[in-house]
């Protein structure tokens, strides 16, 4: 029984170090290296420099360990579609889902949107769609992103048809889908012409086209 006891495990006596943890951060970090690198050179716009082994020599590893964590370069291209979400459609997601009536959740909304979009997300974006139109899986995964974005400005005229709905007499009826693919269009335009050097004041012209497009639904 002594021998027994000695032999099992404590309970209370916190879990072995294995190792494993360890070497997966480092792979982890490797990665987060690797897509670092791809985004670097596909902002550079020189699309034809886009391999995997000028990615792995950007970041300092060999060509195999570029392998080792993504098959080719699509892969790459894949893993810099996800990794810019945060910088653009999650930040709107959040504007559009926090408590606020229609009008507060616009004007967040268009606040955000009127920031200038920094010179690095700026080339990704165009980068990403030069390789969406050589590369079909590049295409189904920035169009999926774009849905996703496109999603919250049809969320935000939701609320609005939920408040018309749950006003005195019922309100008119608002269809959220066609407002908010309506706006992001026009999201979309100003991006366009701000990117060719326009001065347009993308605040004001978004502000009063949410507002006319809420007071005439």
């Amino acid at each position: 029984m002594a021998a027994s006891a000695k032999d099992s495990p404590d309970p209370s006596a916190p879990p072995a170090r294995t190792g494993r943890p360890r070497a997966s951060a480092k792979g982890e970090q490797t990665r987060a290296r690797l897509i670092a690198a791809a985004r670097t050179l596909l902002a550079g716009g020189l699309a034809e420099r886009f391999t995997t082994r000028n990615v792995a020599a950007l970041c300092g590893v060999s060509h195999g360990m570029c392998h080792y964590h993504f098959q080719d370069r699509t892969d790459l291209v894949l893993a810099v579609v996800t990794d810019i979400r945060p910088e653009w459609i999650l930040p709107l997601e959040e504007a559009v889902s926090a408590p606020g009536s229609f009008a507060e959740r616009a004007e967040r909304a268009v606040e955000l949107l009127s920031r200038p979009e920094g010179a690095e997300l700026s080339h990704l974006h165009s980068a990403l769609h030069w390789h969406a139109l050589n590369d079909e899986r590049v295409r189904e995964s920035l169009e999926a992103e774009y849905r996703r974005w496109r999603r919250c400005f049809v969320d935000l005229f939701q609320v609005l048809a939920d408040e018309r709905a749950a006003g005195p007499a019922g309100g008119r009826a608002v269809d959220p889908l066609a407002l908010g693919e309506a706006v992001a269009a026009a999201v979309d335009g100003l991006a366009a012409a701000e990117s060719l050097g326009a001065e347009v004041d993308s605040g004001a012209v978004l502000r009063t086209l949410v507002r006319t497009l809420a007071a005439g639904a």
